[in-house]
């Protein structure tokens, strides 16, 4: 008898699956037993043991091409068409599987599985660049800060940790591995996406000790084709992003998925992105799903000062981005830097005075995105764009990145 249920062409198949192609009743399976309690502040430490098995010939001959220039373009978002050829995989927690670069394809992974129920995911994104003085030479910048941050998000949704420079290591050799789809020229980059989510086939609320720790890659474009589009924002003062205490400071699925109404609203109302705001003041947090910065010119003074919002709630992200700009502002010395929460008021008072000069986004992915409107009270704020500031940081952070400049040591290095 033909069956519906066909086996996984990359995974042997269950007892319950020969049964099923024998015509028979499925295998009954034990439950596996419940996972031990783990608090997010102590979670269980697993070995990863790292290595590579021996890629045969025939693994490399994937049916996809690498990407042309071309097809690279657009890089807001990756494409499923547009992945590497390969991707990392690594499952730990009641047992370790050795690392492995394998094929690219799909995952296999239990309806109950509490990844797919109760949030248990994580990820980070991050970016390798061709040299600009040597196309063949591949960069990373600044990766061991997402390893950081990602282990963080793990402990956060009490996942067991991980030794951060031996998965930077098999990251590094997935990126090498895929290097013929880093795309040549300005912009053009192979986006990281390692990702970490619960396998635990298990339906309960309960920390998980299984989890499937793996990465893929994209090649992508330009953020932008025709040089700086400043973005218009509007403040929505009906939804929250993040909370103190909450889950805004970490790259978790669960702060994604409840923006996209707040962010349907603002694009049917003429704006790219949501400005979010906090408590009674208006307390700016966040740019969309990027940090975001101010630069105000003293009433007093009449000096320059950088306003970004601080990371002691635990309601913001701490991009590396964000990081790295602080780090250069603050060594340039032509502008004052301060970590404070600007208010939507007072911004407001500064724009009216003329003193809100610049303001911009920061991500890994637009790097830094100039901002020209913000939309609160009912009255648009507009702001000039491109400034000074704006410029100065993309230069510097783009130019350390392909090395086309000597950056802080650490931050830009080749594989």
């Amino acid at each position: 008898k033909k069956s519906r249920f066909a086996p996984h062409p990359h995974h042997p198949p269950s007892r319950a699956d020969h049964a099923i192609l024998r015509g028979g009743p499925p295998v009954r399976t034990r439950r596996p037993p419940l996972p031990p309690a783990v608090t997010a502040a102590a979670p269980p430490r697993f070995r990863l043991r790292t290595g590579f098995r021996h890629l045969q010939p025939e693994d490399r001959q994937d049916p996809r091409v690498a990407p042309s220039l071309l097809s690279a373009q657009g890089g807001a978002g990756v494409r499923e068409d547009l992945h590497g050829s390969h991707a990392l995989g690594e499952l730990f927690g009641g047992g370790v599987e050795r690392a492995a670069d394998r094929p690219y394809g799909d995952l296999r992974i239990s309806p109950a599985s509490s990844g797919l129920h109760y949030g248990l995911q994580c990820f980070e994104g991050l970016k390798a660049y061709r040299d600009h003085f040597h196309p063949d030479t591949v960069r990373m910048f600044r990766p061991d800060c997402n390893m950081e941050r990602m282990s963080n998000s793990m402990a956060r949704l009490a996942m067991p940790a991980f030794p951060q420079d031996q998965f930077l290591r098999c990251i590094e050799e997935l990126v090498s591995l895929d290097s013929p789809w880093i795309p040549t020229g300005e912009g053009y980059s192979l986006y990281i996406r390692p990702t970490a989510v619960s396998t635990q086939p298990f339906l309960g609320v309960a920390a998980s000790t299984e989890v499937l720790l793996y990465c893929i890659c994209s090649p992508v474009g330009p953020y932008y084709k025709n040089g700086f589009s400043p973005v218009r924002l509007t403040a929505d003062e009906e939804t929250v992003r993040a909370w103190p205490g909450g889950t805004g400071n970490n790259k978790v699925g669960g702060n994604y998925g409840p923006t996209m109404v707040p962010q349907a609203r603002a694009n049917a109302a003429g704006y790219d992105q949501v400005l979010w705001i906090f408590g009674p003041d208006g307390a700016v947090t966040e740019a969309g799903a990027m940090n975001v910065f101010f630069v105000v010119t003293d009433r007093e003074t009449g000096r320059r000062e950088l306003i970004t919002p601080p990371l002691d709630r635990g309601d913001i992200l701490p991009g590396v981005t964000r990081r790295s700009i602080l780090d250069l502002c603050r060594s340039w010395g032509e502008i004052d830097v301060t970590e404070r929460s600007p208010t939507m008021a007072e911004l407001a008072v500064a724009a009216d005075e003329g003193r809100l000069v610049e303001a911009f986004g920061t991500g890994t992915a637009a790097v830094v995105s100039p901002i020209s409107c913000v939309r609160y009270g009912g009255k648009d704020i507009d702001i000039p764009a491109t400034g000074e500031v704006t410029q100065w940081v993309w230069d510097r952070i783009t130019s350390i990145q392909y090395g086309k400049e000597e950056g802080p040591p650490g931050w830009s290095y080749t594989i």
